[in-house]
């Protein structure tokens, strides 16, 4: 495909960081984003400054305009780049970005954007900011500027980009329709199990037989309380109990198989998570693991092969990643795995965890890092509800869970495909820094 195109060095078509903030210019107020709050064309957080009460940060400085690309300078392999596409109003990024624009009539943005994502560039950046001299491995915007590619005749740039971008805006689509089934299911354990609106609604006459409310239906009448009691945690629904996690789920860890033994890892066919693969997650649901074992790899791991629908939280460094495991999986030792017994769920637990984080944190220690241990979490105490509430719970919220697992295999599939054009669309072999470039 790439016959005929030029090779250029990405440093002749592009305009990098162009335009600076001063102080003097004294905006009442910023949206600031820095080097940790997108991946991969992410953005997690913008965050919103009053310039008159909150302190600004000194990086705020660089200037965005709508579509260019901001690539962070440090630990490229993080992938924390893409791009702006409708940057809010006083919009900064940090100086820790390199902020990239295709010159007119020369390059479009997007096209670069994907050229700068392929995993061989940010592998190769990677080496070069391991090389540096700097606390911690970073780049140089001449180091971007450095790089080779060949350039296609700017309608064909436009129209690969527009390939990418189209799968890459349904992968964001399937995100953010998760993220609101999500919101969803945490607003109704709320409703039910933290401020108890529906004995509320009950003791306060909201809520009669046969009558079915937002988040309430008529059949449910029958299964809640109409009185909250007194109870070591405050209020709670009149005959649910408190009771201590170890009573009402099992807690399993996990381990590591030697990494030195190529038999525990080569060819390995079972999943094997760390926190790192609940880490880049965009919902509740484990759909695969970066890593993989072996037979004899799963026989040195005492839990073994967890079954689907396990949940598993991340220990330590940090506590609280959560996911629910849609395949069979083993994990490591930084995970306690949590299988609910009868009369509870775990899609209720899953839950409980976000909705009590804090509590759980008070139950964890350590002088390094935090991390709570299996014999500290079982003492942490809860109201445990009805088993009827519990099973209805857990029969809303599985649907909910299905669609999000549905949307997260699909968006899957995309960026399989989406990855594979990548590297038919924009196959670059020259992309090695030309001479001079050493650091």
């Amino acid at each position: 495909m790439t016959d005929g195109w030029p090779t250029v060095r990405l440093g002749d078509c592009v305009v990098v960081n162009d335009d600076t903030y001063s102080p003097k210019e004294a905006w009442p107020f910023i949206n600031y984003l820095d080097t940790g709050n997108i991946t991969m064309n992410r953005i997690a957080e913008i965050q919103q400054l009053d310039a008159a009460v909150d302190k600004v940060p000194s990086r705020a400085r660089r200037k965005v305009q709508p579509g260019d690309i901001v690539y962070s300078m440090v630990r490229p392999n993080q992938r924390h780049f893409g791009i702006i596409k409708d940057p809010p109003e006083n919009f900064l990024a940090s100086t820790g970005f390199a902020v990239l624009r295709g010159k007119e009539d020369i390059a479009d943005t997007g096209f670069l954007y994907w050229y700068l994502a392929q995993d061989h560039i940010v592998e190769h950046l990677h080496t070069i900011a391991e090389h540096s001299t700097s606390a911690y491995p970073s780049i140089r915007p001449a180091d971007l500027e450095q790089l080779e590619l060949r350039l296609p005749p700017m309608g064909e740039q436009r129209r690969i980009a527009g390939v990418l971008g189209c799968l890459d805006d349904k992968i964001e689509l399937n995100r953010r329709m998760a993220e609101t089934l999500e919101q969803m299911a945490r607003a109704l354990f709320r409703s039910w199990f933290v401020d108890y609106e529906p004995v509320r609604a009950k003791q306060e006459g909201r809520w009669s037989p046969e009558q079915s409310l937002p988040g309430l239906p008529a059949h449910l009448y029958d299964s809640f309380p109409d009185r909250l009691a007194p109870s070591p945690l405050g209020p709670i629904p009149a005959g649910w109990q408190v009771a201590a996690l170890g009573d009402v789920v099992e807690l399993v860890g996990g381990g590591t198989p030697s990494t030195k033994r190529a038999e525990f890892w080569d060819g390995g066919e079972h999943c094997w998570a760390t926190p790192r693969d609940l880490a880049a997650l965009t919902s509740p649901v484990l759909l695969d693991t970066e890593r993989k074992i072996t037979d004899a790899g799963l026989a040195r791991i005492s839990s073994g092969l967890l079954p689907e629908g396990t949940l598993l939280m991340s220990s330590r460094a940090p506590i609280g990643y959560l996911a629910i495991a849609s395949v069979p999986v083993a994990i490591n030792q930084g995970f306690i795995a949590i299988t609910a017994q009868e009369g509870m769920s775990n899609l209720f637990m899953l839950y409980w965890c976000r909705m009590f984080h804090e509590q759980i944190m008070t139950y964890a220690n350590g002088s390094t890092f935090l991390e709570i241990s299996k014999a500290n979490f079982r003492q942490i105490p809860l109201a445990v509800p009805d088993a009827a509430v519990v099973e209805s719970f857990d029969r809303v919220v599985r649907a909910t869970t299905e669609q999000i697992a549905a949307r997260a295999r699909e968006s899957q599939c995309i960026a399989a495909q989406r990855d594979v054009l990548l590297q038919r669309l924009i196959s670059s072999p020259i992309w090695q820094p030309l001479s001079g470039a050493a650091r």
